[in-house]
C-alpha cells in the first residue's frame, strides 16, 4: 500500500511538471511573442475554475462531484449549438461551439472542399481558434484539479495520460495555426462526454434504479454518442489522416497527429470496455432486484 502511494506520488509529480512547463510555455508566447489570441487559453482556465469556484461553494464541497459537474460544463458548451446566438449577442468573443462551427460552415456557402487537407490542415473555420484555446485551457485546468485533488488512480492513469496528449496538440497547433480545423473534428466526441458526465452525477445524486425510463434514456443516448461522435468520428479522422499522409510535409505534425489519434483511439477502447461493464453490472443489478422481488412475493 505504502509503495502503491509512493508511485502515484511520483506520477502525479510527473503529470504536474509538465503542466507548469506547459503555462510557462503559454505565458511566454503570449508575453514576449506578442500571441494576444492566445489570451483566450487563460480565459479558458479562469472561467472553469470559476466555475469550480461556484459549485464547490453552492452546490457540494465533494471534489470528484465538483470536478464532474464541471465537466459537464465543458462538453455541454463546447458540443452545444442553440446557445450560440445568445452568447455571441452577449460576449462575441467566445463563440465556442464546435457544432455551430462545423453547421455554420456549411450553411455558409463554403461546405465544398471543407474537408480537403488544405482546409483540415492549413485553414482555419470561423470561430474554430477561439473554440481551441478555450478547450485548452478546460483540459489545463481539468489536469490542475485531477491533481490537486488525486482524482486519478493507477501507475499510469489514462485520464492523465488523455489530456497530456491534448494539451500537447493542442497547443502546438494553436502556436502554428495549423491542423486547426482537424483539432475541432476531434472534439466532437465531447457530445458523448456530456452523457458521461450527467450519469455520475446522476449515481452521485443517489439515482440508480436501472428500471427508470430516464437511466433507460440515458444510456441509449450514452452509446449512441460514444459510438457516432466519439469512436466512429476518431477513426474517421484517423483514416483520413492515413490517406493524405502523402501531402503532409516533412515536418513533425503528421506523426505527432498519428501519435495523438492512436492514443485517442486506443483509450476509446478502454473507454469502450469500461463503458459495457458498466452496463452489464447495472443491468445484472436489475436483474437480481427483480428476482429477489418476485421471491419476497412467493414467500
Amino acid at each position: 500500500m505504502v509503495r502503491t502511494t509512493r508511485e502515484e506520488n511520483k506520477v502525479g509529480a510527473f503529470f504536474l511538471a509538465t503542466l507548469v512547463l506547459w503555462l510557462i510555455s503559454v505565458v511566454f508566447e503570449i508575453v514576449f511573442n506578442k500571441r494576444k489570441e492566445l489570451l483566450c487559453v487563460i480565459a479558458g482556465c479562469c472561467f472553469f475554475q470559476t466555475a469550480n469556484w461556484v459549485i464547490r461553494s453552492f452546490l457540494s464541497p465533494d471534489p470528484l462531484f465538483v470536478n464532474t459537474s464541471v465537466s459537464l460544463l465543458h462538453s455541454s458548451i463546447t458540443s452545444a449549438s442553440g446557445v450560440f446566438s445568445l452568447m455571441t449577442q452577449l460576449l462575441f468573443v467566445f463563440p465556442i461551439l464546435v457544432v455551430f462551427i462545423l453547421v455554420n460552415q456549411c450553411l455558409t456557402n463554403r461546405s465544398n472542399g471543407m474537408f480537403e487537407h488544405s482546409q483540415l490542415f492549413g485553414g482555419t473555420w470561423p470561430w474554430a481558434y477561439p473554440t481551441l484555446c478555450f478547450s485548452c485551457g478546460y483540459f489545463a485546468y481539468d489536469q490542475w484539479d485531477m491533481l490537486r485533488y488525486r482524482l486519478y488512480s493507477g501507475w499510469i492513469p489514462a485520464i492523465l495520460v488523455h489530456h497530456l496528449i491534448l494539451l500537447i496538440c493542442f497547443t502546438l497547433a494553436l502556436y502554428r495555426n495549423i491542423t486547426v480545423n482537424y483539432l475541432i473534428l476531434t472534439l466532437i466526441c465531447e457530445l458523448h462526454s456530456i452523457f458521461l458526465h450527467v450519469r455520475k452525477v446522476r449515481r452521485m445524486a443517489g439515482i440508480r434504479d436501472a428500471k427508470s425510463n430516464i437511466v433507460r434514456i440515458e444510456w441509449v443516448l450514452n452509446w449512441v454518442t460514444f459510438i457516432l461522435a466519439r469512436f466512429i468520428a476518431h477513426v474517421l479522422i484517423t483514416v483520413k489522416l492515413l490517406r493524405d499522409a502523402h501531402k503532409f510535409g516533412k515536418g513533425v505534425e503528421l506523426p505527432l497527429a498519428l501519435f495523438g489519434m492512436a492514443g485517442m483511439n486506443l483509450l476509446n477502447v478502454f473507454l469502450g470496455m469500461d463503458l459495457f461493464n458498466a452496463f452489464r453490472r447495472e443491468k445484472n443489478s436489475r436483474a437480481n432486484d427483480h428476482r429477489r422481488h418476485n421471491g419476497l412475493k412467493e414467500g
